[in-house]
């Protein structure tokens, strides 16, 4: 299958190395770009663009520069962040890029509760303006992000109340995003998606699927804002990375992430990843917990 040029931004993260990989194995030409094209993934087939961070307007319209369809990863937050985006996107649209797929977040709002939440709405919207075919991911939570905030202490605490969250795969965050950019009709054009797992589930739930599978007390501690921010106090982060990980969790208390979607299987063609099944699949992802991990 050969079919127009695609550019995939964040290519070596989490997201965006997938998504590269699995558009590479469909023939489709793809360029990988990057702040630092060292840690590129070595994709089959794949080219890669020079160093171009987002917030540099003349290095992106030269990475981006002959391509139809740009894949968009959110940078990695930060004060400036939505500038980067709006940065990178009016660079797409002057060297003619003519669709952009976006990975957002569920619950993007101006009034989020997660503060990072709130970027997305804002990129969301300058991309709306641009006047050019988009289509908007919006992810939930990340399961892998699940045992990675619990402490080898078997202890994962945050404001989340009982709040349940449908967190998500990468792996299916991935197949959902390929399938979306592998379809060049306009079904998906101005579409939002929201890609969530199989299930909302609490976080005390998510401890006692993690104390199953290491065969230790792993529990959840659920934090008042005040017990939050002490409780992060140590870990040297500015005070606006510090905000976004509270409203994270006060998101899920507030049932902002609750709201379970059919967007990977319909996009997919199978079921998403419950939490149970991503466990697994990824014995590494919870290591830390195991004797001697």
């Amino acid at each position: 299958m050969i079919g127009p040029l695609t550019a995939v931004t964040g290519a070596s993260g989490a997201v965006g190395g997938r998504v590269a990989r699995r558009l590479a194995r469909t023939g489709v030409p793809v360029r990988l770009l990057g702040r630092d094209p060292a840690r590129l993934p070595d994709v089959p087939g794949a080219d890669h663009a020079p160093a171009a961070p987002y917030g540099d307007g003349e290095a992106m319209r030269r990475a981006l520069d002959g391509t139809h369809t740009l894949f968009l990863v959110s940078a990695h937050e930060s004060p400036h962040r939505v500038r980067e985006h709006t940065t990178a996107i009016d660079a797409a649209v002057a060297v003619g890029v003519e669709r952009i797929v976006y990975v957002s977040f569920q619950g993007a709002a101006p009034d989020a509760t997660f503060t990072f939440a709130r970027d997305h709405w804002d990129t969301e919207a300058h991309i709306r303006t641009a006047e050019i075919r988009h289509t908007f991911l919006r992810d939930n939570w990340y399961l892998a992000g699940l045992p990675a905030m619990t402490g080898t202490d078997g202890v994962l605490r945050g404001p989340g109340g009982d709040g349940r969250v449908a967190a998500v795969a990468h792996e299916d965050i991935a197949d959902a995003a390929a399938a979306v950019l592998l379809d060049e009709g306009t079904d998906h054009d101005d579409r939002v998606y929201d890609l969530t797992g199989p299930e909302a589930f609490t976080l005390a739930e998510a401890a006692d699927e993690l104390s199953r599978v290491t065969g230790r007390p792993v529990v959840y501690v659920p934090e008042t804002r005040e017990e939050a921010y002490a409780s992060r106090a140590g870990y040297g982060a500015e005070d606006w990375e510090v905000a976004g990980w509270v409203t994270s969790y006060e998101a899920i208390a507030r049932g902002e992430l609750a709201a379970v979607s059919d967007a990977v299987p319909t996009l997919t063609g199978r079921p998403a990843q419950s939490f149970a099944q991503f466990l697994v699949a990824n014995p590494d992802s919870y290591r830390h917990l195991l004797p001697g991990g």
